[in-house]
């Protein structure tokens, strides 16, 4: 398989078994059907990634929202095991103190290649002040900024917090700032693209989406019509959906549109995201020299 033709998971979240707790387990029935109590655990997601060239790796803090409560130590374990294979970020909450030192710390000591943050679960907006250290410090040691943005089933969440609108203003104001916008802002999708065609420091993925398959085929043909499949990239948000089904869903987005006039999402544009290379793009300078 060629450079070009190797699959990058962008969206794949690990968590140790004391990171959940009983909140979670009381929500999870509202976030799409079937089994979710799947293992996040190093080995369980390498084992569950073989398709995969490369994998990027975060440990969200929701605890106060979604239930699970992760840690930084357990990507960078991760990483050090499989090097070859996971690419980890960092999580960066601004209401925790001495964020910023706590986010050098794990960057600078272990090398951690970007940040995720999720305005909705930790309730603080992305034009807040204690934000802009972060933005600063990302453009200083040149690490993307993936946003979850999109709506979520945890009920101690402000929605307003994850549309893409609210990523505008901060892409103006730090242009120098590689902002990923996840799950393509859904239901808000409209907004994600309008966003990530105006500002060239801004991309947006498509994970988790292709379980409501009426809004992804609607999302990617939008897409399409903006002229924004260039800045799409693949993902799965594991644990909630896996590889295979995410790349089954992205390949047969066309199946609910089948002897209808209605239009295609185009075969390049299919292809296009399912072997996007974030490390061509999302780095002002390629961390891993692929």
């Amino acid at each position: 398989m060629s450079e070009k033709r190797q699959i990058v998971d962008c969206h794949v979240n690990i968590w140790d078994p004391a990171h959940y707790s009983q909140s979670y387990l009381e929500q999870i029935a509202r976030v799409r059907p079937g089994e979710l109590l799947v293992p996040t655990d190093a080995d369980s997601i390498f084992a569950a990634m073989e398709l995969a060239h490369k994998v990027i790796i975060f440990s969200p803090r929701y605890g106060d929202s979604v239930g699970i409560q992760g840690e930084d130590s357990t990507v960078v374990k991760a990483v050090q095991k499989y090097p070859d294979k996971f690419v980890g970020f960092a999580y960066f909450d601004p209401r925790e103190e001495e964020a910023l030192e706590k986010l050098k710390a794990v960057i600078e000591d272990h090398g951690l290649q970007g940040v995720k943050y999720g305005p909705i679960y930790n309730g603080v907006p992305l034009d807040d002040p204690r934000m802009d250290p972060l933005y600063r410090y990302c453009i200083q040691k040149d690490l993307p900024l993936t946003l979850h943005m999109g709506t979520t089933f945890a009920h101690n969440s402000p929605l307003e917090l994850g549309r893409a609108i609210h990523v505008d203003p901060i892409a103006q104001k730090y242009p120098d700032l590689k902002v990923i916008l996840a799950h393509m802002g859904h239901p808000w999708y409209e907004e994600c693209v309008v966003v990530i065609r105006k500002n060239p420091n801004v991309y947006a993925e498509v994970s988790a989406l292709f379980y409501r398959p009426w809004q992804y085929y609607n999302i990617l043909i939008t897409a399409q019509e903006y002229l924004v499949t260039d800045k799409i990239f693949f993902g799965t948000d594991y644990p909630f959906t896996t590889l295979e089904e995410s790349i089954s869903g992205l390949k047969n987005v066309n199946q609910l549109v089948e002897g209808s006039n209605l239009p295609r999402v185009a075969d390049e544009t299919i292809d296009r995201i399912l072997y996007s290379s974030p490390f061509e793009h999302w780095w002002h300078q390629n961390p891993l020299g692929l």
